[in-house]
């Protein structure tokens, strides 16, 4: 089984790419720069799963927050006042 790409393994990755763009030969420069295009897709992707998470995590602290706003109104609502007849 292939290991995950870690942080190692795509610098790694990295500098092969960049070692390969500089190469004369055609197909070892062209090799180099689809490696290096691969790893910036890679990283706008980890950027996107990481937003993508955020903001899930925000959608949902902000419906617990709204969840408990509302229980607590409901709750006051129900607890008479000093002064107001109880039903």
């Amino acid at each position: 089984m292939v290991e995950r790409l870690d942080e190692e393994r795509i610098e790694m990755l990295r500098s092969w790419g960049e070692g390969l763009s500089g190469s004369d030969r055609d197909e070892l420069r062209a090799a180099g720069r689809a490696i290096l295009m691969l790893i910036e897709e890679i990283d706008r992707l980890e950027a996107d799963i990481w937003n993508e998470r955020a903001a899930h995590l925000q959608a949902g602290e902000q419906r617990s927050s709204q969840s408990l706003a509302s229980t607590l109104r409901d709750r006051l609502a129900q607890r008479a006042l000093p002064g107001e007849p109880t039903a």
